[in-house]
């Protein structure tokens, strides 16, 4: 019979209607019932693409006796973390609290008013390595609240306290400026794997904020390690396993240090971040391989990712039929079989798919290590590949339409259709933005997400304003169209209004009318994902010098960033988008207003414009487009203006001149 989640919006809760378990959403009505009941809430955190979410439902919750005890002994509440990442991160920093570490899937033990007393991850059915089994740890939770249930309580208050004394804390300001900037990228630099790139060892994860950083502060300083960094890891990542050689994308990260077996989830948001750096890289070196992968990552976005309703599916499971890597491992018999036994050799050669495997039981994932030296060849027996591996099952998709991570697809569909000459990419992303603005924003707030066209109930936090704001500035630039900046600074306006603490610069995850949860979660790091306020000040920034009246904007880019000034000195690696931000900030950020007819200059302007300029087009005096503003043309013809703050260099008209006019304003900023 199913539980109370058969009627979700969230593919992750609908996986578990069926379960025995009698789950509740979050909502008033499970707290009710724990108080009325006076017994502890059961929280189980995850999301549809978790292969440990998957496990522990298949072990646990799916069993009988299991769910009969926690039917009988707890109010037990289902959440996607996904969906609502406020509740995720309010737990999660008591997870992190009480154990040291974090993850998914999160089982936390709560009072009847949400306070949380125990916390931990994953659990077996029995115990082992260490972990107490599931059913054994409900029994000692049980044992605990019916014994010393006054306790109980009052460590959990005392916790929550200790929880929201945290969050409400501020780091002193410091200046991000090139000196700072400078420091940053030499300390990333010395942490890069010299062989592999990346930084660390296994597991490893795309870096893609901290590289976009280092290309961008090559652009401005010419360093040639910062280049070189990032070149070296955009290559190995793209050589190994982590890379779909077939189908393009990537996944989520390489449980080894030399990126070649992956754990096989695609997330939307780490292939928006990567087609970005990826298109960032091939026009600034004109190299085929990244120009070859943001091709092939921008494919999978529309092939895989992109939903009926033109938006973008949040992920790619880990597991097909509950085995990883089924959809996409391979050995040599399996090569042979598709393309013959010459063609099958060379491809095992070519692809690193070796007797023994470099996956499990004799297969393995497919490298491209070194170009292949027949080309036409490769393609014809990738497309063979290909067409064989869309007849195996295939993973289970989260088609849930985040906003947030289809602000940032819409982003690098815009900004890399526009620079790479790919204008289709550029229509799919302004698709999205229309179902992100006709159906995500609801009595004019935004939502968090939606799924066959129906908007969720959780309302939008910061990192869905700031990353959708900063996509629909990428299509006002790639289009010109005024609607995508009156649109991005409405968002921007929300955001200024109900996410900002007292303190200038600071803001809030949720608006201060939002949910009221434990605490009022803040998150200053950089994670896979862009921290709300980075991705907040990071399209104020852009706003800055589009909008009309951008000053409040600049003043409140420039706050933000002092803010995590402190965060960005000390631990760079999780403040790549603060950097970033604070890269195009030193430069301006630069501005290139090309008047005129778009044509062969404007395209160049895309092309060689550094990271974090802004790049518009279109006649003069455009209504609607401030930048055009008294941007006369030059003998009747194209002009292109370069401007950094209120100072402009006279208008060139030819391609040599604008790359000229740029180098110029980056030797002098």
């Amino acid at each position: 019979m199913p539980n109370r989640l058969a009627t979700a919006t969230s593919p992750y809760l609908l996986q578990h209607a069926g379960n025995p378990v009698d789950w509740y959403p979050w909502s008033d009505d499970a707290f009710a019932e724990a108080a009325r009941r006076d017994v502890p809430i059961l929280l189980s955190v995850g999301y549809a693409a978790c292969h440990w979410c998957h496990v522990m439902s298949h072990e646990s919750f799916e069993d009988e006796a299991t769910a009969a005890q926690v039917n009988r002994d707890f109010v037990a509440i289902k959440v996607d973390r996904e969906e609502r990442p406020d509740i995720d991160a309010v737990y999660m920093a008591a997870t992190q609290a009480m154990t040291g570490q974090g993850g998914w899937p999160m089982t936390c033990f709560l009072t009847p008013v949400g306070e949380p007393f125990h916390c931990g991850t994953y659990y077996p059915p029995t115990s082992r390595q260490g972990m107490p089994g599931f059913r054994t740890l409900l029994d000692a939770v049980t044992k605990a609240w019916t014994e010393d249930g006054d306790r109980v309580r009052g460590a959990a208050a005392e916790i929550a306290a200790r929880l929201s004394d945290n969050t409400a804390a501020s780091l002193p300001p410091a200046a991000v400026d090139a000196d700072a900037l400078d420091r940053a990228a030499a300390t990333l630099g010395a942490g890069v794997d010299p062989h592999n790139g990346g930084f660390g060892g296994a597991p490893k994860f795309p870096p893609s904020m901290a590289l976009e950083l280092l290309l961008r502060h090559h652009e401005r300083t010419g360093s040639a390690e910062s280049l070189r960094h990032a070149s070296l890891t955009c290559e190995r990542m793209a050589r190994g396993g982590l890379y779909d050689q077939l189908g393009g994308g990537f996944s989520r990260y390489s449980v080894d240090a030399g990126w070649v077996v992956p754990h096989f989830e695609k997330m939307l948001y780490d292939n928006a971040l990567l087609l970005r750096v990826y298109a960032h890289l091939a026009r600034l070196t004109g190299d085929d391989l990244p120009r070859r992968v943001a091709e092939e990552t921008a494919g999978f976005l529309l092939r895989d990712l992109l939903t009926p309703e033109r938006g973008f599916a949040s992920a790619l499971d880990a597991d097909t039929d509950g085995v990883e890597g089924l959809t996409y491992a391979w050995t040599p018999a399996q090569l042979s079989s598709v393309l013959g036994d010459q063609d099958g050799a060379w491809a095992a050669s070519l692809l690193t798919v070796t007797p023994e495997g470099t996956f499990e039981e004799g297969a393995s994932t497919l490298q491209l290590r070194a170009d292949p030296s027949e080309p036409a060849r490769w393609a014809r027996i990738r497309e063979a590949l290909l067409a064989s591996r869309d007849t195996r099952p295939q993973p289970g998709r989260d088609d849930k339409v985040v906003t947030a991570w289809n602000g940032m697809a819409i982003q690098a569909l815009a900004e890399a259709g526009a620079a790479l000459g790919r204008p289709a990419w550029v229509t799919v992303a302004a698709a999205a933005a229309d179902l992100l603005l006709d159906l995500h924003v609801v009595d004019g707030r935004l939502r968090r997400s939606s799924r066959d066209g129906q908007v969720g109930a959780a309302a939008a936090v910061l990192d869905d304003h700031g990353c959708l704001a900063d996509g629909l500035l990428a299509l006002h630039q790639a289009t010109g169209e005024p609607r995508w900046l009156d649109a991005a600074t409405a968002l921007l306006d929300v955001a200024l209004e109900h996410f900002a603490l007292d303190e200038p610069g600071a803001f809030y995850d949720t608006a201060d009318d939002a949910e009221a949860l434990l605490h009022r979660p803040r998150e200053l790091t950089d994670n896979a994902t862009p921290c709300g306020s980075s991705a907040l000040a990071s399209a104020l920034l852009t706003a800055s010098v589009l909008a009309a009246d951008g000053g409040r904007y600049r003043d409140a880019a420039e706050a933000a960033v002092r803010g995590a000034g402190t965060l960005a000195e000390k631990h760079p690696r999780f403040a790549g988008h603060w950097l970033t931000v604070g890269e195009a900030m030193v430069r301006g950020p630069l501005q290139v207003v090309v008047a005129g007819d778009p044509g062969p200059l404007l395209a160049h302007a895309r092309q060689v414009a550094p990271g974090g300029s802004v790049v518009v087009g279109g006649v003069p005096d455009a209504p609607g487009v401030p930048l055009l503003a008294d941007r006369p043309l030059v003998d009747g013809g194209p002009a292109a203006y370069v401007c950094r703050g209120f100072m402009c260099d006279r208008p060139v008209t030819t391609e040599e001149d604008l790359t000229a006019a740029l180098a110029h304003s980056l030797l002098h900023p």
